[in-house]
């Protein structure tokens, strides 16, 4: 009896999605849980499993056609009635047949197993975290956010390689998911490519902010010699202890927790004509990854250790990389920071993230000429950019903020003892 393919549930707020890619074609023997297509919504990308082993049938929805909830786009033949039996490595449910064969290797979900294959990793390097020990993709990108590798994508304004925190607003921040074939010297012609779902959504996005807020910006510039110091002085043992990097985005996230203590407006959001006041602090953390820039959220950023934050940023780039990062993961937050110094920006003028009501940019670290006490000084400096709606918050409330994050990371130490 042959099995429908569907398209798995929806959240709420996603109505439609668009098929990307298919893994397998008519004829092709598919594992249960074997990943068979992948499904980009505007928010996020959802991997479709084989419900059964057996041989794909018919593909009834090709890529690039639009599907929602529900909708049936393939069938599988069964492997019984097919008469093919899938290769017993890719086949969980033959590993759990098996209890001898558990105990010598942990089942291993297909997704995970390319992950691990890519980054040479064996099935004993890792601790599974589903039923019955079973190793998830979740926990091989665990596994790697407490390596090197990890430490390579820890969010710093100083490597250029992504995947790393971004800046919003600008141009560069983000490759589209077609790009255009570069024409031959000469030649004048125009290749017309469609919009990915979430590029489409972040343009609205973007011309909504602009449409409904009041959007201004105001500028500083902060001294990171101190951050460098201590991130140089602690930067090996506070690697060795957590397994992670310290960068600079935990700096920055700390001080604006503080800030955002001080100055409650600027984690509030306008809704008609109410402002809404959030007793949290949600920071969400500008990422630009292949599909557009994405905005995972740093939940209670208060209750976080600074190696707690840097390994989240760790594990939210590297799912970005792959578009893995769940809804719920990238809904809400009262305050967001974006990092246009990755790419060599200087200065910019970030846009909102609709509803909050205030974002930081941060950027490029440059040796530049300073006057301390009469003296001409070459220090590390950054330019520091706070964009707010002014329908809520007010000038002074803005300067004061920013003002509070540049005291706050020109000397560190009054973050941890509250002054």
């Amino acid at each position: 009896m042959a099995i429908k393919i569907t398209v798995p549930a929806f959240p709420e707020s996603v109505s439609e999605g668009t098929v990307v890619t298919w893994h397998k074609q008519p004829g092709d023997a598919v594992s249960r849980d074997e990943t068979l297509v992948d499904i980009e919504t505007d928010k996020v990308m959802f991997e479709v499993p084989a419900p059964e082993d057996g041989i794909l049938q018919e593909i009834l929805v090709q890529a690039g056609e639009t599907v929602t909830s529900g909708q049936e786009i393939g069938i599988l033949a069964p492997a019984t009635a097919a008469g093919a039996t899938p290769a017993p490595a890719q086949s969980s449910q033959s590993s759990q047949s098996s209890p001898a064969a558990a105990d010598a290797e942990p089942i291993v979900s297909p997704s995970a197993r390319r992950l691990m294959a890519e980054h040479g990793l064996a099935a004993g390097e890792v601790r599974g975290s589903g039923k019955g020990g079973r190793i998830l993709k979740e926990d091989v990108l665990r596994h790697l956010a407490g390596g090197p590798q990890a430490a390579a994508s820890t969010a710093s304004p100083l490597p250029p390689s992504p995947p790393t925190p971004s800046g919003a607003g600008e141009g560069a921040q983000a490759a589209p998911q077609s790009t255009p074939s570069m024409p031959s010297p000469g030649e004048r012609r125009e290749e017309r490519v469609p919009m990915s779902r979430l590029r489409a959504r972040i343009a609205e996005r973007l011309v909504e902010a602009q449409h409904t807020a009041a959007i201004l910006t105001t500028f500083n510039e902060v001294n990171m010699a101190p951050v460098m110091t201590l991130r140089q002085r602690y930067r090996d043992s506070f690697e060795k202890t957590h397994g992670v990097r310290l960068g600079f985005m935990s700096f920055f996230v700390k001080a604006s927790v503080e800030a955002l203590r001080r100055f409650p407006l600027v984690n509030a959001s306008v809704d008609g004509e109410d402002i809404v006041y959030h007793g949290y602090y949600d920071i969400g953390v500008a990422i630009g990854a292949p599909r557009g820039l994405v905005v995972p959220i740093l939940r209670d950023a208060d209750r976080l250790s600074m190696a707690e934050i840097e390994q989240r940023i760790g594990d939210f780039a590297a799912r970005a990389q792959d578009g893995k990062l769940a809804l719920e993961e990238l809904s809400g937050g009262t305050f967001t920071i974006t990092n246009g110094g990755v790419f060599g920006s200087l200065l910019s003028t970030p846009i909102l993230n609709p509803p909050q009501s205030a974002i930081l940019g941060m950027h490029k670290i440059q040796q530049r000429a300073v006057v301390e006490d009469g003296e001409i000084v070459v220090r590390p400096m950054m330019y520091l950019a706070l964009s707010y709606d002014h329908r809520i918050i007010d000038g002074r409330e803005a300067v004061q903020f920013l003002v509070t994050i540049k005291d706050m990371l020109e000397d560190p130490a009054r973050m941890f003892i509250g002054i």
